[in-house]
């Protein structure tokens, strides 16, 4: 039932009944007309009714994705970042990045270690150890 009231809402309103919801359960009735009217006061102000398709929820698609991406597909940091329960909740932002993303090829800033310290530092930095080569550690990070 939900369901059907959700698609009829969605093709009326140009948005889902129930990710309106879940932002009302999480933060009021009085945060959600709030922004509401934002939204719309900018869309007339900017003559642009597209912003009015913009909703709290496409940024946490948005952002999650991004991170996803950042992360090289890290699942279990972007499910940590959204707060889910559910792994499978957060695999819907990994397959979104990989059609997004799957045309580009990622580049690496590489880094040498020649002591614990240097190791210690570069890792702290983001970077991840890929190889060893003539007693020297390799170190990556996605630029």
């Amino acid at each position: 039932m939900l369901s059907i009231l959700d698609t009829r809402y969605r093709e009326k309103y140009g948005f889902s009944l129930v990710e309106n919801l879940r932002y009302i359960q999480e933060y009021g009735v009085k945060e959600f007309l709030k922004l509401e009217k934002q939204r719309a006061n900018l869309a007339r102000k900017l003559q642009n009714p597209r912003l009015l398709q913009i909703h709290f929820h496409t940024f946490r698609h948005w952002k999650a994705t991004m991170l996803c991406h950042q992360t090289n597909g890290n699942i279990y940091y972007v499910k940590k970042f959204l707060g889910h329960k559910n792994i499978r909740n957060t695999e819907n932002y990994i397959h979104l990045a990989e059609v997004i993303f799957s045309n580009e090829k990622p580049e690496y800033t590489c880094e040498p270690a020649r002591t614990v310290k240097e190791a210690k530092a570069l890792i702290e930095k983001g970077f991840s150890y890929e190889c060893e080569i003539d007693g020297v550690k390799l170190f990556k990070k996605v630029k």
